[in-house]
Formats: structure tokens, sequence, C-alpha cells
């Protein structure tokens, strides 16, 4: 990608002069071609101008870097620094000043979104893909050997106990390194679920232990039940207790007695709101 501008002036130098002004570089950074030379007309009544053509050649990690550096000025942070240093597939950004808080975000979120951002405009050019890693401070550094502790932390507490752990959403940079601790961790793997931005890591046992059911037994069976998925005869519940039953007491009172031992014509004889009279 190149930047160029073609000016005039009355002189070659004039001309260079106004471009170098245009594009903001110095003699040192562009390259520049005559396309006219200065004449002058007969008798000196017309003059026809020197005309040239000033041109930069821009790298992709050139491109990201002006973008950048535009972006920081409309925030106000016009004392950022950029440092290029070429990786083998694409380049790492440095930056460096005052103010660069607000840059990194809460939990570099504002400096992944930057990255982002000035990946796509390297990338806007012809040719292969060119990675753009944007770091301030060393955050990145700072924040590996944190996700890297944490990582370990979670490993272990999943290889005790046997339960899976869910962490928080990440990116797939932050991923990578969540997967790549876990790795070199014996009992233990993980995996990623959901989708992006809230794509998590699950961090899980390789012999999880099984849940325990009421009876204290760790298959969840019940007593009586058998091992092929049938059912035996069901037993008493082991935590409930068995009632007796009681038999109620033979004796009846002598007035009861008396009552199914009369003859029933003479109870018939009877009015039926009389007074019935009872043996003693």
């Amino acid at each position: 990608m190149n930047r160029e501008v073609i000016t005039t002036g009355r002189t070659v130098d004039e001309a260079l002069q106004k471009a170098y002004e245009e594009l903001q570089v110095s003699s040192e950074e562009s390259q520049f071609e005559i396309l006219e030379l200065p004449k002058k007309g007969f008798l000196g009544l017309k003059t026809t101008p020197a005309k040239v053509r000033v041109f930069v050649e821009y790298s992709k990690a050139d491109c990201a870097v002006d973008y950048l550096q535009k972006i920081f000025k409309g925030m106000g942070l016009d004392e950022v620094a950029i440092e290029v240093k070429e990786t083998e597939s694409g380049a790492a950004l440095i930056l460096s000043g005052e103010g660069l808080g607000v840059l990194i975000g809460r939990r570099g979120e504002t400096l992944d979104s930057l990255q982002y951002l000035a990946g796509l405009v390297a990338n806007r050019m012809e040719g292969d893909y060119f990675r753009i890693t944007l770091d301030s401070n060393s955050y990145r550094e700072k924040r590996e050997k944190t996700l890297e502790s944490l990582a370990k932390k979670l490993a272990g507490q999943v290889a005790r106990t046997g339960r899976n752990m869910t962490l928080e959403p990440m990116n797939p940079y932050e991923r990578r390194i969540i997967h790549a601790t876990v790795q070199g961790i014996e009992g233990v793997t993980s995996s990623s679920i959901g989708e992006e931005p809230n794509r998590r890591v699950v961090i899980s046992s390789t012999s999880p232990k099984k849940p325990y059911s009421r009876d204290g037994r760790r298959d969840g069976r019940r007593d009586g039940a058998r091992r092929d998925g049938g059912r035996g005869p069901r037993g008493p519940r082991p935590d409930r207790p068995v009632r007796e039953r009681r038999e109620r007491p033979a004796e009846t009172s002598n007035a009861a007695q008396t009552v199914r031992e009369k003859a029933p014509e003479d109870a018939a004889s009877k009015p039926l709101y009389s007074k019935i009279e009872l043996d003693d």
C-alpha cells in the first residue's frame, strides 16, 4: 500500500517541500519522482512549474501503526509511542507512554478490540494473512502467568473432587493458554463450550466420581435392586422403622355383652323409643 501526492512549485525543491508537508513525512521516509521540470516561456512571459510525485511505501505493520495513532490522537493520547517488532507471521506492536490503562480496559478487553481492528486494517492489503499482536507494558505476559496459575489451581480441584469446573468467557488467545496448561496435568482434560463471545473452557476429570445415593451407595441403586437393571423383591426401607400391628383387646363392656345376648323378639315387642331394661 502506497501513500502518494502530486504537487507543483516554481522549483523542484519547492514542489517536494509541499509534498512532504502534505504527507507529514521526511525526505528519508519517502521517495519522489519528477514528472515535469520547470520551464520558462519566450521572453519569460509564460513559465511552466515543476511537478513532482512523492510517495511512501507502507507495509501492513505501518498501516496498523498509522491507524492506531489516529485513534490515540482522537482519544487525546498524543504521547503514546508504538514500537514494531517483526514476528514469523506478522508483527507485535508494543505501546509505551502515559495513560495506557484506558487502552487496556477491563481484563484487556479494550486492548483486544484495538488489536482486532488493527489486524483488519493491515490485512486489507494484498498478500498472505498478517498477524497483528498488540501489547502494553507487558500486559500480555502478566495475563498469561495469571491464567496459567488459575488453570493449575482449578485442575487440582477437579482431580481431587472429580467435579467439572467451568471458567468465565475468554477470547481464543486466553483459551489456548488454559488448554495448554491443562494438557500438562495428569488426571484432567479441558474442552470449550458455547458460542463467541461467550465461549468458555470446561476442565473435567478423566475419572469422575459417581454421585452418592441416599443410602450411601455410589451407584445409586436401592437395596433389593438387581445389577442387571431388573427390580427384585422390595424389602423394608432402611430409613423407616417397622411398625408393629396392635391387636384390639377382646374385652368388652358388660352392657354390650348383654345387648348382644338379648333375644331379638323381646326387643321387637317394645316401642321404638321405649326404655330398654338391661339385666344386671
